[in-house]
């Protein structure tokens, strides 16, 4: 017995697979069933598909099969109850008195018969589509329903409530008695059962019917006025020139005449000025659930999308006449409407429903016997189970391996024998192109198909990790059996189903960024919370569509889809061109203020993006994501803010020469440099060609800081300009008579000056210029417009040394003019005035004075320099004064002493050795302290001369 159960479940017909497990959600949600139509065919047709089992059942027990003995058990009970035949077939008495009498009242009354072919009469009365969400987030937009509303709703639910009570009291008051003798046989009693639970039925449906017609005709508030659509019906098995409008609430009645019960009504709404609203689907067996006039709402849908965007309300009355309803009774039953007889009563007993697709056990066999003893082919016993199949089908391996396993043979067969017959043939077609819409919801789910849902989606699509869903390699199958995958049509269909799963991936992602480019969205009111939130969920939408690629490659890579379905390149070309198109939007509606972190944040997501496009080898496409070309436009404008920014912060209020004011001026605007290349690093580290643009900036900032430093010391400056030309010896010695020259004093503001730009020179611009130098080369010559990288630095370099090398010689001048004042501090007096017999103490003595004045300048200088511009101050006076023995010794006339050269000489070295030594002590290096080039030319003349 166990051998050939697992025989009936393996059997040849029906392939048998396990059903997937169903979660919470799934159970909460409508169970679907196939449409069964031919119980709907009336008694007859059963009582011979009945008989027909009956037949089969006894022939195979008599060889010894033991499935049929489940069948023929009780008087074949198992049969009789799948076939609903116990109010048709006579009972054993003993079977009656058994039931109680509350039973019989239930059961006396036989099940309405459904109807089947007739006419139905469409009246479309209303259209509602669902309105447009408020704009903004607040709640203002949520206005409270009117207080007048409110209480007529109140006391039309309180009139309708009452209403009911009074019905439901009136049909418990009823009672009806049956009368019967008692000395009557148990059949009369029966029949008197019956009649009596008929009058019963009867009574209460006429209170019933009293009842909702007055609820019918209360009154109701008025509707506001409704939108003009107009609605375009046609029934499936028609031609789609078969098409007639309507407008709704236009009261106009049109007749169709469906196929069967598995025809559907469809309807295409549109409005006034013709455009595509949405679509409603009616199946003919949910209309004809209840005969007669029927006012329901229906919802219409937004194709491909499926969304519900509205309702429709239509009247539809569903008649049939005498002929319809006794065609077939007492009439000849064909073999294959016995067989789906058969066919649907297992299906009944076995619950099958959505993802429980399969017969198994003893039905199982009686199925597949029956179709094998009364000669129903093969191919129609695949067909007409695959048209079941399909009306409970889901995107699911399980459900598409079923659709594959019943489909192939049957193509398979028409293609090798044609033999298939005129009806084959038409299931054939119509079951095609249903299956067609079942893999076309697979390609274009294929990151939403979730195998454990009863629907076979996921509610809640998250980012696909590069799972692929078992589903895909039973919907590509089925797409090979149905097209000519060599074909091109073919390839470029499937191609297009996969497109338009990644459109809708792609309308989910950017939904979250549509309230930044609504044209209503008030871009003014803003807040910097806002715009962060802004640039952040951009950023978000790039990664998005990265993961989304890069899932799509580990798909591909997995080698399932066809070789001609690209599709990292399929999707990527929609996700850049997509999220170019939102960038620039976004763009415009939300530029960059500056380039703040969640800016900055988002350019190199960006970059990363089109970076990542290109290490995967995806061919670019035109109006893709080119993040320079698109964030071009703001990084110049950003750059030209930046320019005018610091030059306009490099203007320092005239008087303000406070040594410490200056100094901290010149080290913000140093730092406000470098926090400049930090804002920028990021660009220029992506884009090195900026950073031409960027050293012009620093190049023309430093200029103007050098600039507004000579205008805050230009008294002092001007001081240094004066007198700078040696005057003629004559008019200096007048000046010298008349007693009205003053010596120079080194101001304590023009040591800040000379301070300020050598910490500039050493200290400031080599910081800038060494974060330059790490970008120069990744810039060619050819991409520099007017200056090589790092040339414009260079000059601003050149032209601080300039300037300080030229004031230093000016203030050395006055300095050292400061010696030659008086006589006695005259060096070159002091040499020509000497004689060969003065000795060298007397030399010495008359050396002092000058002596004198030079320790006084260089501790003045010492108090008004830094260490590094003193010693320079320092080496430049002491070349200047042996300057002035080097003139004495070049015009050799013969009252000159070379003695007293040399006793100078020795002076000057000591004096600037020992004072340097005395005031800086261990800061000085042995360089420091080397005669300078004046000195060392005048050692070698008197050398020679010795």
């Amino acid at each position: 017995m166990v051998s050939s159960l697992m025989l009936g479940l393996m059997g040849p017909n029906v392939p048998y697979a396990p059903s997937m497990p169903e979660t919470v959600q799934d159970l909460e949600k409508p169970v679907r069933l196939p449409a069964f139509h031919t119980s709907e065919l009336g008694p007859w047709c059963a009582i011979i598909s009945y008989e027909a089992c009956v037949r089969l059942c006894l022939k195979n027990w008599s060889i010894g099969s033991p499935e049929a003995v489940s069948f023929l058990k009780n008087e074949c009970s198992l049969l009789r109850s799948a076939f609903c035949l116990e109010q048709y077939l006579l009972q054993p008495e003993e079977e009656l008195l058994s039931k109680k009498c509350s039973e019989l009242v239930v059961t006396g009354v036989p099940k309405k018969p459904q109807k089947t072919f007739g006419k139905l009469k469409v009246q479309v009365r209303k259209v509602k589509m669902v309105l447009d969400p408020p704009n903004g987030c607040t709640f203002s937009s949520i206005k409270k329903p009117p207080l007048m509303k409110l209480q007529k709703i109140n006391r039309r639910l309180s009139s309708t409530k009452s209403t009911i009570h009074s019905e439901w009291e009136a049909i418990r008051r009823v009672r009806v008695t049956p009368n019967f003798s008692t000395n009557g046989s148990l059949s009369h009693q029966s029949l008197a059962y019956l009649h009596f639970g008929t009058q019963y039925l009867k009574d209460i449906s006429g209170l019933l019917k009293v009842g909702i017609t007055s609820l019918h005709n209360s009154p109701t508030p008025p509707e506001a006025p409704e939108e003009t659509y107009v609605c375009s019906l046609r029934l499936k098995s028609s031609s789609d020139a078969d098409v007639t409008r309507m407008q709704p609430g236009s009261s106009e009645t049109h007749v169709f005449l469906p196929d069967g019960m598995r025809d559907d009504l469809l309807i295409e709404v549109t409005d006034s000025k013709g455009k595509y609203c949405g679509h409603v689907k009616a199946q003919i067996a949910d209309i004809t659930d209840d005969v007669g006039d029927k006012l329901r709402w229906w919802p219409i849908y937004h194709e491909p999308e499926h969304e519900l965007v509205g309702r429709i309300q239509l009247h539809m009355q569903y008649s049939t006449t005498t002929d319809e309803n006794n065609n077939v009774k007492c009439g000849i039953v064909a073999e294959t409407i016995a067989y789906d007889s058969v066919l649907e009563a297992a299906m009944k007993v076995q619950n099958f429903q959505q993802r429980k697709l399969l017969l198994h056990g003893s039905w199982k066999w009686l199925v597949t016997e029956f179709a094998s003893y009364y000669g129903v082919s093969d191919a129609y016993t695949k067909l007409r189970y695959l048209s079941y199949v399909m009306d409970v089908a889901t995107p699911t391996a399980d459900c598409l391996n079923v659709v594959y396993d019943l489909l192939s043979p049957v193509i398979k067969k028409g293609k090798m024998n044609g033999t298939l017959s005129v009806q084959e043939n038409r299931m054939l077609v119509s079951l095609s192109d249903e299956i067609e819409e079942k893999i076309a919801l697979v390609f274009e789910n294929y990151k939403s198909l979730d195998e454990h849902s009863s629907s076979g989606l996921t509610e809640s699509p998250k980012s696909s990790s590069g799972f692929i869903s078992p589903a895909l390699k039973p919907a590509l199958k089925l797409y090979t059996l149905l097209h000519d995958i060599k074909s091109p049509e073919s390839q470029l269909q499937l191609c297009k189903y996969f497109q338009t799963a990644v459109r809708k991936i792609l309308a989910r992602h950017l939904a979250e960024t549509n309230e930044f480019v609504s044209t209503t969205t008030e871009k003014s009111t803003v807040d910097q919370i806002a715009y962060s939130s802004a640039y952040q969920k951009m950023k978000s939408l790039c990664l998005n569509f990265r993961n989304e690629i890069a899932s799509d490659i580990k798909i591909n890579n997995q080698h399932v889809l066809p070789s001609f379905v690209d599709l990292p390149n399929l999707s990527s070309a929609l996700y850049s061109t997509e999220l170019c198109n939102r960038m620039r939007a976004f763009l415009v509606a939300c530029p960059p203020i500056s380039l703040s972190p969640p800016v900055t944040d988002l350019i190199i997501t960006t970059c990363d993006f089109q970076r990542d496009l290109d290490s995967w080898n995806i061919s670019f496409v035109k109006g893709g994501v080119d993040a320079k070309e698109m964030f071009h436009v703001y990084i110049t404008r950003r750059i030209h803010d930046k320019h005018l920014e610091l030059l306009e912060s490099c203007k320092l209020d005239k008087g303000v020469v406070a040594q410490n004011s200056t100094s901290v001026f010149v080290d913000d605007m140093y730092e406000k440099l470098k926090e400049t290349l930090v804002e920028f690093q990021v660009i220029v580290s992506r884009w090195p060609q900026y950073t031409l643009l960027l050293e012009k900036v620093i190049a023309d900032a430093e200029r103007v800081i050098m600039e507004t430093l000579e205008k805050q010391y230009s008294e002092i400056l001007s001081a240094l300009k004066e007198n700078t030309i040696p005057v003629k010896a004559v008019q200096y010695v007048q000046r010298i008579a008349k007693g009205n020259s003053l010596p120079y004093t080194f101001p304590e503001e023009l040591g800040s000056l000379f301070n300020l730009i050598k910490k500039m020179l050493d200290v400031l611009q080599p910081e800038i210029e060494r974060q330059f130098k790490s970008r120069h080369v990744c810039v060619s010559v050819s991409e520099s417009e007017n200056a090589a990288p790092g040339e414009l630095l260079s000059e601003v370099t050149v032209m601080l040394k300039t300037k300080f090398r030229n004031y230093q010689q000016s203030a050395i001048e006055k300095l050292a003019g400061n010696t030659r004042l008086q006589n006695g501090t005259n060096l070159k007096k002091v040499i020509q005035e000497a004689k060969e017999s003065v000795g060298e103490s007397e030399i010495r003595s008359r050396m002092q004075p000058l002596k004198d004045v030079l320790i006084k300048i260089i501790s003045d200088l010492h108090g008004f320099l830094d260490f590094n511009v003193f010693t320079l101050f320092c080496r430049a006076l002491w070349d200047r004064m042996g300057q002035d023995v080097l003139r004495v010794l070049e015009k050799r006339k013969e009252n000159w002493s070379y003695k007293a050269s040399r006793v100078a000489l020795l002076v000057l070295n000591e004096t600037f050795a020992s004072e340097m030594q005395s005031l800086v002590g261990y800061m000085l290096t042995d360089k420091d302290v080397e005669p300078p080039t004046s000195i060392k030319e005048v050692q070698s003349m008197l050398c020679k001369d010795s």
